[in-house]
């Protein structure tokens, strides 16, 4: 799949049509074909680079259908089998087809597979002569030898492994060691490389090491993601060296060469008891390499990237801070958990996979390449919890906002003998927030009944006690909901009667019901037996 977001950025960044389609593994044909579509869209780098690659495909080509990919042939196996007698480069395609069956690929044709034979047999027989630009390209990758290091605790030798970056226009180098060849190592050499070069080049061409790069091959480039955000933090293109291609980054492997006789055999007779120690004196022996004169030209190596700074691009403002990326779960709880700490994210991706970027600072979180939620990285005790009210279901954040002054605002509207009953159900309790549910159980109440008739529930449960319960209020509005003798003195007995125990019983019901709805079912028989009790038998 084209990339087209990555080919509007690394035009942003001045490259070549030829020097994109490398970068890229597409043809000439769709980097030129992608620009244009840009220029008839309008939209420029600036706007794509808060979208997402999915959306600027869309944006680009919002009705094109996907081409076929051919199976592109290994070449140099073609090449070594052709040496063989007998062997043909018909005999070659039939097996590469039948090959390409098998694994469900679809092949070229004969004619395509010849052709690309013949121009791949031209590209390894001819050498090219590299003139490097001066600020265009920085070479890197590890020494083959490594120094050495002593434990003060063992006394047995650590080895540390120095990583090397190189200009190829003025030669001008930069090393440094390391405890390991890992991620966090070769990111960190590159951030102190630019640091002391005081600048950016354009284009950045390292091995093929899978801390960098996970796949190149003729037809696909595939790059670290922590990688590639660094190069788009420093506004550089990746241009990785081809596999066993060491004249395409010859200025650093013959670096490395000399790095190693002028630094490690000069530090060879030493002893270091720490990292610090070593680089130390290994920053030591750099400055005197490059300032060292140069045997077949005038200058050295300092004097030509005196001039080479020039071209460099400017450090962003601030250094690039190595994100760890990892997979998550939304539990059912919206959060999830990563390093042992909690994290918010919208409840509309419970129990969907997510990809996790963590810093030293901050935790962003994605989903299919679209950040959903950001975090600061929470540290010290673990199981800690950061959440964003917008992330929890309404009914959630509706019960969030409610606190004890707000009950008690609610209530004094509603009349000073509830106010006075809320306030004693907060205070009733060592914490306040243990009386938030006897305050949320009132405000239903008034979802059911008028003010009126709350205030008045409220004024007679505190007439029967000093300290309120839950259950007393509701039990407070029963007489007050009984029909009124002096509008029904022209019905008879008999029907007074019936409408009197049909409305107790409708009201009782309800108020049963509720209380079981919040799960008190023992103050509901509590209530049941209380409103026997108020009304005698005899009454009616």
């Amino acid at each position: 799949m084209v990339n087209h977001k990555e080919i509007l950025r690394l035009k942003s960044l001045g490259l070549t049509h030829r020097e994109i389609t490398d970068a890229t593994s597409c043809g000439r044909n769709t980097v030129t074909r992608t620009l244009a579509r840009a220029r008839e869209q309008k939209l420029s780098w600036q706007q794509a680079q808060s979208m997402s690659q999915q959306e600027v495909s869309q944006r680009l080509f919002p009705t094109e259908q996907k081409n076929p990919v051919y199976k592109m042939p290994d070449y140099e196996w073609v090449h070594q089998e052709m040496q063989k007698n007998g062997v043909t480069l018909s005999l070659l395609w039939v097996e590469y087809c039948e090959q390409c069956r098998q694994n469900g690929e679809l092949p070229y044709k004969s004619t395509q597979f010849n052709k690309y034979y013949a121009d791949y047999v031209h590209k390894t027989k001819a050498t090219m002569h590299l003139e490097h630009k001066p600020g265009e390209t920085m070479q890197v990758d590890w020494a083959g030898q490594t120094a050495a290091l002593v434990d003060t605790d063992t006394g047995e030798r650590l080895d540390a492994y120095l990583f090397v970056a190189v200009l190829p226009y003025s030669g001008y180098a930069y090393t440094e060691a390391f405890l390991d060849m890992k991620q966090e190592a070769w990111i960190t050499g590159h951030v102190n490389a630019y640091r002391y070069f005081g600048g950016v080049t354009r284009i950045l061409t390292p091995d093929n090491l899978k801390t960098g790069v996970v796949k190149n091959s003729r037809t696909e480039t595939v790059l670290n993601k922590a990688y590639q955000e660094m190069a788009e933090h420093y506004g550089t293109a990746i241009l990785p060296a081809r596999p066993r291609s060491p004249k395409d980054k010859a200025f650093v492997e013959g670096s490395v060469g000399v790095v190693s006789t002028w630094i490690l055999a000069a530090l060879r007779n030493r002893q270091f008891l720490s990292l610090a120690e070593l680089n130390q004196a290994i920053r030591e022996k750099l400055e005197t390499f490059n300032h060292k004169p140069f045997q077949k030209r005038e200058g050295s190596r300092a004097a030509c990237f005196a001039e080479e700074k020039l071209f460099l691009q400017p450090l962003p403002a601030a250094p690039f801070e190595l994100a760890v990326w990892k997979v998550a779960t939304v539990q059912y709880n919206y959060h999830i958990n990563v390093e042992r700490m909690n994290y918010s994210v919208p409840y509309e991706y419970i129990k969907q996979q997510v990809d996790v970027r963590l810093t030293r600072t901050t935790v962003e979180i994605f989903f299919a390449g679209t950040r959903i939620a950001s975090h600061l990285r929470l540290h010290g005790r673990p199981n800690q919890y950061s959440t964003v009210e917008s992330h929890m279901p309404p009914d959630h954040q509706s019960y969030l906002q409610w606190n004890g002054e707000r009950f008690i605002r609610w209530a004094e509207q509603i009349g000073q003998h509830t106010a006075a009953v809320v306030q004693l159900f907060l205070s009733a309790h060592k914490v306040e927030q243990q009386g938030y549910k006897s305050c949320m159980a009132l405000l239903k109440l008034a979802d059911r009944y008028s003010s009126q008739q709350l205030e008045s529930a409220c004024r007679k449960a505190l007439s029967y006690t000093a300290f309120p319960s839950l259950k007393s209020v509701p039990s407070c509005p029963l007489r007050m909901f009984q029909p009124s003798w002096k509008s029904q003195r022209h019905i008879s007995l008999p029907e007074r009667r019936l409408l009197q125990e049909g409305g107790m019983n409708m009201l009782s019901n309800e108020i049963v019901r509720k209380l079981q709805e919040m799960r008190l079912g023992v103050m509901a028989e509590a209530f049941s037996a209380n409103l026997r009790c108020a009304v005698p038998s005899g009454a009616l």
